[in-house]
């Protein structure tokens, strides 16, 4: 009977479930898509009962492909952020708020001013109280949904509310932890004197593991529900965010990892946990005990591809085109996009401009540019807007030796073209980085079980497949029009504040 090792992410749009065997080639995948609602302009949520059934669909899809073989460990990851909210009894209480809602703009700025301003709170946990962060978000209910607030007695990430249908057992790991908002980063420890100083109770946080540590067990309920074996162990797994690094094959210095998913990551290992010193850059746990890991999240990467493909889909009559015919036609169009500009934050931003007023837009528009240009132009900007990050860990020291691509728009050689050639380095995919947090999660329950020794000698079965090399002529253009680029943003923040103030959007 072949041993494999079973990844489940709990992703935004879909669950996807993994099985890869022992030298890490994937056996089979499967993914259950699910949608979310937005209930008032900028809010997210999503029913923690579709994590449930797409993660039972996907898991029941690759059993069935993988006739005969022997689960040896399950790693978990998920979307990180997202409040799920329980009573007493491990119920949910309302629809879980997700990682790019808006809505705590004021109670982020409340926490940061009770722990002692900006400065007080990157003491505590080395990381701003972003939006899309866990903390304010238990803030928003408390100010706004009393009665609930009253009842609420678990806090949960995403793929933690799952780790509990799977095993009854109640527990986070320092990944995800991290991301609430709440974590004393540098120590691995929930931050108990900034959760008491803005009245949130310790209680309500979960026990925290390192990443690889066994916590939990398929029990009896949770092997009827998902159809796995009693008794087989769960390890921590990992915010996807920081997981992916590892499915990467990212762990080393000098190599980074891009993703174009639904929002833009770029992200590093590290081997000590660097200064932030505005808290820009994210520098939380990494899924490696005894490692850190750096990154700053754009909210709008794939997710500004898919909005340009509903828009053009809204032009003909319902007749969408793939990503793969929106890459095709922007190859139509030179580097530089003649000059046209496309400013990426459809959702707001969050780095390198933590700044839920941002907008969206095309600057730069003439009678000369047509469909290849704006096409070309949304991919430049995203690629803009991972490179504006970057900006930041430069100035922390951490180098660029390699970019390791992952997400949805690493299937695109264009996309990864122009990273080569704005960062002025090597671009790599990976075999299994396409599978996302699930293939990490798989890796990180290999180290769990001592298939791998450690997290290092995991990450080598992330072996290359495609590489993109920097070509000096659309380097030099794009270098320019970055320039450019990275000055938008400042000339027009008061306009986005006016128009935010303005409610023209009710």
């Amino acid at each position: 009977m072949t041993q494999a090792l079973l990844g489940i992410d709990i992703g935004t749009s879909g669950c996807k479930a993994l099985l890869i065997d022992v030298d890490g080639a994937p056996l089979a995948s499967c993914t259950q898509t699910y949608g979310l609602s937005q209930p008032h302009p900028g809010w997210t949520e999503q029913d923690p009962q579709l994590w449930v059934n797409g993660a039972r669909a996907a898991v029941a899809g690759v059993l069935a492909r993988s006739p005969g073989v022997e689960i040896a460990a399950i790693g978990l990851s998920g979307q990180m952020h997202g409040l799920t909210p329980l009573d007493a009894a491990h119920q949910v209480l309302r629809p879980a708020i997700l990682w790019n809602d808006q809505r705590n703009g004021q109670e982020c700025i409340d926490i940061t001013e009770r722990a002692g301003g900006l400065d007080g709170l990157l003491r505590q946990t080395n990381n701003r109280m972003l939006v899309g962060y866990t903390g304010g978000k238990i803030v928003w209910m408390r100010n706004h949904e009393p009665e609930l607030f009253g009842r609420l007695r678990h806090v949960l990430n995403p793929k933690d509310y799952l780790r509990l249908l799977l095993t009854g057992e109640l527990a986070t790991e320092v990944s995800d932890a991290s991301g609430t908002g709440l974590f004393d980063t540098r120590n691995r420890s929930w931050a108990t004197g900034l959760l008491e100083v803005i009245g949130i109770d310790p209680a309500l946080m979960p026990p925290c593991h390192e990443s690889h540590i066994v916590s939990g067990r398929v029990s009896r309920s949770g092997a009827e529900l998902f159809g796995l074996p009693a008794g087989t162990p769960v390890v921590g797994g990992g915010g996807d965010s920081v997981i992916q690094t590892i499915g990467s094959g990212v762990i080393g210095p000098g190599e980074l990892q891009t993703t174009i998913g639904t929002a833009g990551i770029v992200a590093a290992a590290l081997d000590e946990p660097v200064a932030n010193p505005d808290g820009r850059l994210q520098v939380f746990c990494n899924v490696a005990p005894e490692k850190w890991h750096c990154m700053g999240v754009s909210l709008n990467a794939g997710g500004a591809m898919e909005w340009f493909r509903t828009l053009l889909a809204g032009f003909s009559e319902g007749n969408a085109l793939s990503a793969e015919q929106v890459c095709e036609i922007a190859a139509g169009a030179p580097a530089g996009s003649r000059g046209l500009f496309f400013l990426p934050y459809l959702n707001g931003e969050r780095c390198p401009h933590p700044d839920p007023a941002a907008r969206g837009g095309f600057v730069g528009l003439t009678a000369r540019h047509g469909a290849a240009d704006m096409a070309r132009s949304v991919m430049e900007g995203v690629t803009h807007s991972l490179f504006d990050i970057y900006a930041l860990m430069e100035k922390v020291d951490i180098g660029r030796k390699v970019i390791k691509a992952s997400g949805g728009g690493a299937r695109s050689a264009l996309w990864r073209q122009m990273q080569a050639d704005l960062f002025d380095c090597d671009v790599v995919t990976t075999e299994g980085a396409a599978e996302g947090g699930a293939f990490g999660a798989a890796l990180v329950a290999g180290v769990g079980i001592d298939m791998w020794p450690n997290a290092v000698e995991a990450a080598k079965v992330c072996r290359p497949v495609t590489r993109e090399t920097p070509d000096s002529a659309g380097a030099k253009v794009l270098r320019k029009a970055f320039d450019v680029y990275a000055g938008l943003y400042h000339a027009l923040a008061p306009s986005f504040d006016e128009i935010d103030r303005a409610r023209l959007d009710p």
